[in-house]
Formats: C-alpha cells, structure tokens, sequence
C-alpha cells in the first residue's frame, strides 16, 4: 500500500509540474492537443502506455536499478 501511495504521488508531481511552472504553454498545448483527431490520440495512448509498461518490466526483471 505504502508503493502504491508513493507511486501516486509521483504521478501527481509529474502532471502538475508543467500547470504549475508554465501554465500559459499549457494551455496552448492542450488546445492544440484537443484539435487532434482521436486516432491520433489514441496511437500517442497506446505509445505512452507501452513505453510505461516496458519502463515498468525492465525495472523489474534486471538489475540495472538495484
């Protein structure tokens, strides 16, 4: 549970880092991002999530961050 919490908490970080450094650059981004058609968005998801679940299983099974 304590992982989970931490894991969590990063995640928040890391996404409220660019609204709270630039949230001018933000907003013009997410405009553009929402002109994109949900194919497109759809393919950056499942290349956002695969990246993550790679990221996630190399950590895993190897030694390289021990």
């Amino acid at each position: 549970m304590k992982l989970l919490l931490l894991i969590l908490g990063m995640v928040l970080i890391v996404e409220g880092l660019p609204y709270a450094v630039a949230p001018e650059k933000m907003r013009e981004w997410l405009l553009t991002l929402s002109e994109l058609p949900p194919a497109t968005m759809r393919v950056f998801g499942f290349i956002s999530l695969g990246g993550g679940l790679l990221i996630c299983w190399v950590v895993q099974k190897t030694s390289l961050f021990s």
